[in-house]
């Protein structure tokens, strides 16, 4: 399907100011409402406009560094902090506390009603649209600081001096919000990259499962299987590449053009030695919760587990989502633990230099092959914002919450686990609420990992004291494996040997991480506003 939404953004963009600049200073300007909302054009240039970075393309990049299974080294991107603990509302912390998309939104939904449309469908269709990305923005900020003000329209910045709505409060709003987009948006989008039924009800069905409102998230999930336009994609790796942007799988992705309207940040993900920053990087924590091949633990007796070689006879996911040392990698053998190279040089991938991964790890997904793409600071890379592995994934979290285990229930894990070659759930020994609670938690860590969630899921996941788990695995220094390559071995898998550790850095999390600060520059520009406990 032709790309019309990136095109028309890609064309804003090159007038010389973004459509988010246009839209802010419109109402200061000579393109006042009075002039420009006259046609069902001008609704239709003013929704694109809405959805210029809509999404939240940074964090599905970065947020992992906010958990054990990621690391952000420069520490000015905004996410070290969080991953270590070391937060204030005046550091260098990523800033979601913004209202400029949805002061966007709402003067969207206003200025539409005045516009007579020859079909209502598409006006509704329209509100649909921009009710949805409302809902994402407040969604955002509602799970990130705990409650935000629920702001419909304002016109000056006085008016927006209002102390903060509680965290019921938004989250109904956001409820409500969306029930209202889904009985009114299209089942299928105009175009690729437009807002449709199924993105509405994926948001919702996020929200509730974060919210432990497992019987809205399964309804959610279920609504969207039952639409029939989505389906797992037969190749995991697939969908992470240009080749397989149009899966059946994607639900919603950021859109990009790699000459007009490019994403350059997959660049920065990229090793010193290709060229890359190392801004964000996996950890050995995420390597150590992949299952065996086999379908055990590393852990369990009989696994087969050797901690001299960790990447080996592991779940395929793993290789296809985390470059590893002594992988194959663009003609040559990945190299990550030694100083230096067999001929004597050093090895530009553990030099010392700042743009190194100081984990030894890279991301796989979106970034292999290198070859996909012509010039990585300028690529069409769409990261997925949500695909239906995440439905499943839902629907099997929330009803084993809510009735236990089922057939059902693993007939969904299954066909995950299968997609990759991995063997079906030993319902023997997932045969418990409690057994398979672990067995779900640590499949959509593995399976979604590098996507931007698990920092989300370990704050909403609890363990059996009431404690959440991020209070446990973000508790605890972040270690770099430590070693050589033996580039006599055949098997990429087992050429990397693991000798020992270092540490990357010390890490806290206390019961006040679970929110961020407000930023300070908020702080001073309302002071109807409270700062979060602990900052």
């Amino acid at each position: 399907m032709k790309r019309l939404l990136v095109y028309m953004l890609s064309g804003m963009a090159l007038f010389g100011t973004s459509c988010s600049d246009f839209l802010d200073t419109a109402p200061l300007d000579a393109l006042s409402p009075a002039t420009t909302w006259k046609t069902e054009g001008d609704a239709e240039k003013f929704l694109i406009g809405c959805y210029d970075g809509w999404a939240d393309e940074t964090g599905i990049l970065y947020w992992d560094c906010a958990s054990d299974f990621g690391f952000n080294f420069h520490p000015h991107e905004g996410w070290r902090e969080i991953g270590a603990g070391t937060m204030t509302s005046t550091g260098s912390v990523a800033n979601y506390y913004s209202f400029g998309m949805i002061r966007r939104c709402n003067d969207f939904l206003k200025n539409i009603e005045g516009i007579d449309f020859a079909d209502a469908a598409k006006k509704n269709d329209m509100k649909g649209q921009v009710k949805t990305i409302r809902a994402y923005q407040y969604f955002l900020m509602n799970w990130l600081y705990g409650g935000v003000a629920i702001i419909d329209s304002y016109e000056t910045a006085e008016e927006a001096k209002v102390p903060r709505n509680t965290e019921e409060e938004v989250k109904k709003f956001i409820y409500d919000e969306l029930d209202e987009a889904v009985s009114i948006l299209n089942n299928v989008p105009k175009a690729s990259g437009y807002i449709a039924k199924g993105t509405a009800l994926a948001l919702k069905m996020r929200a509730a499962m974060f919210y432990s409102d497992f019987q809205l998230a399964k309804d959610a999930a279920k609504a969207i299987m039952d639409l029939g336009q989505y389906e797992l994609d037969p190749s995991f790796e697939n969908l992470f590449m240009v080749a397989g942007q149009n899966s059946k799988e994607i639900i919603a992705a950021v859109q990009h053009d790699e000459n007009l309207y490019s994403n350059w940040m997959i660049a920065t993900m990229y090793n010193n030695g290709d060229g890359g920053w190392s801004s964000m990087v996996p950890t050995q924590n995420l390597i150590d919760t992949y299952e065996m091949s086999n379908g055990l633990t590393k852990e369990e007796a009989g696994s087969g587990y050797d901690a001299a070689h960790p990447f080996a006879n592991r779940d395929p996911r793993m290789a296809m989502t985390v470059l590893y040392p002594g992988m194959d990698w663009n003609g040559n053998i990945l190299n990550t633990l030694d100083k230096m190279l067999p001929d004597g040089s050093a090895n530009p991938n553990n030099n010392g230099a700042n743009n190194c991964s100081k984990t030894r790890l890279t991301w796989a997904k979106y970034l292999a092959p290198m070859s996909q793409y012509n010039d990585v600071w300028s690529t069409n890379c769409q990261p997925i914002i949500f695909r239906y592995a995440e439905v499943l994934l839902s629907y099997a979290e929330a009803e084993n919450e809510l009735n236990g285990p089922s057939a059902e229930v693993y007939g969904l894990l299954n066909q995950i686990r299968n997609r990759v070659g991995m063997p079906n759930v030993d319902q023997s020994k997932y045969g418990s609420k409690e057994m398979l609670r672990e067995l779900i938690r640590r499949e959509r860590s593995v399976e979604l990992a590098g996507e931007g969630l698990r920092r989300l899921d370990i704050i909403r996941w609890k363990d059996t004291s009431g404690k959440m788990v991020a209070e446990t695995v973000l508790n605890a220094p972040l270690m770099a494996i430590t070693g050589t390559i033996d580039t006599n071995e055949a098997d990429p898998a087992k050429r990397a040997v693991i000798t020992g550790s270092e540490l990357v850095e010390e890490r806290t999390f206390k019961p006040f991480h679970r929110y961020l600060p407000i930023p300070q520059s908020a702080m001073d520009k309302n002071d109807q506003l409270k700062q979060n406990d602990g900052y």
